[in-house]
């Protein structure tokens, strides 16, 4: 059982479900990582000792490489530090990359060519494709577990080995704690992202995301085929991506869920956490107002 001076926040009346209740893990039973629980200790402890090789993938188009350096630098610091980690960066202009980056033993980072991606629409759709080839092809067999994160964001607090499992999700800081009614996912029925009255637990941010290499192998792919069924009917879904996604992890739960701690930014929605770990650069200030806006039928 928890023994720790540390409670998960409440985050009042209005946005739970159980205002009284605190969440330690999921319905499930899934761990619910909070990384200053006795429990991250503990799963740190277990296997800080290990040796073990972590990928962290993300993806530089366009002007995005103006944030690879401050990116990969406080990864260096936060990230998994005392273990192996390997950057894998995919980008369509590598001429435009230049961390200077001092890193750290064990630590090196990839450089993946691929096509350029003209336009965040047409990105938002390839990705999970790019993130298949680029699993299938250049990380299977080179890590242990691979996390996928968007470049916009900095690594702020210790990020450990608490966050390690076979298939892990983030919660989206906006939405974390809402009425069920308000998660925002996607509700037209011709779309294979669809997700129905009675489904769904949590609603969990496409900003990071991870797992063991076999999983994550798994999830890119089952979410690229749902892509592209979309895609052949002419439907969009108004979460783009992270619609998707949150599709694949009703159908295949998460084994590990990381609290928004693992993914914050401003916002005047945005959950109140204890420790901000990971945040965001570039999300707008109100999410849900943002899909609503640009939603495309």
């Amino acid at each position: 059982s928890e023994v720790s001076s540390f409670r998960p926040p409440h985050l009042g009346i209005g946005r739970w479900k159980n205002p009284e209740r605190h969440d330690w893990e999921t319905p499930w039973g899934a761990p619910l990582v909070w990384g200053d629980s006795s429990n991250a200790a503990l799963q740190r402890a277990k296997l800080s000792e290990q040796g073990i090789h972590v990928g962290l993938l993300t993806l530089v188009v366009g002007t995005y490489a103006r944030f690879v350096r401050s990116f990969i630098s406080s990864a260096e610091i936060h990230f998994l530090p005392s273990q192996m980690v390997t950057y894998y960066i995919l980008t369509d202009n590598s001429r435009t990359l230049d961390p200077q980056v001092e890193l750290g033993p064990g630590r090196q980072i990839k450089v993946l060519p691929v096509a350029e991606l003209p336009g965040w629409e047409r990105l938002a759709y390839r990705r999970m494709v790019l993130l298949t080839d680029a699993i299938r092809y250049s990380v299977d067999s080179e890590v242990e577990y691979i996390f996928c994160a968007d470049v916009d964001q900095k690594f702020v607090g210790p990020i450990g080995e608490e966050i390690l499992g076979d298939l892990v999700a983030t919660l989206h800081p906006e939405i974390y704690g809402m009425q069920r009614n308000m998660y925002p996912y996607e509700d037209q029925e011709v779309s294979s992202a669809c997700v129905e009255e009675d489904e769904g637990d949590y609603y969990y941010t496409s900003e990071f995301y991870g797992g063991s290499v076999s999983e994550m192998r798994k999830l890119v792919h089952g979410c690229s085929l749902l892509i592209l069924q979309d895609q052949a009917n002419r439907v969009t879904a108004r979460g783009l991506e992270e619609s998707y996604l949150n599709r694949y992890l009703i159908d295949h739960r998460p084994t590990c869920v990381l609290s928004p701690e693992y993914s914050w930014w401003e916002s005047t929605l945005t959950a109140h956490v204890p420790t901000k770990r990971l945040i965001s650069l570039g999300r707008p200030l109100n999410y849900l107002d943002f899909i609503s806006e640009n939603t495309i039928f």
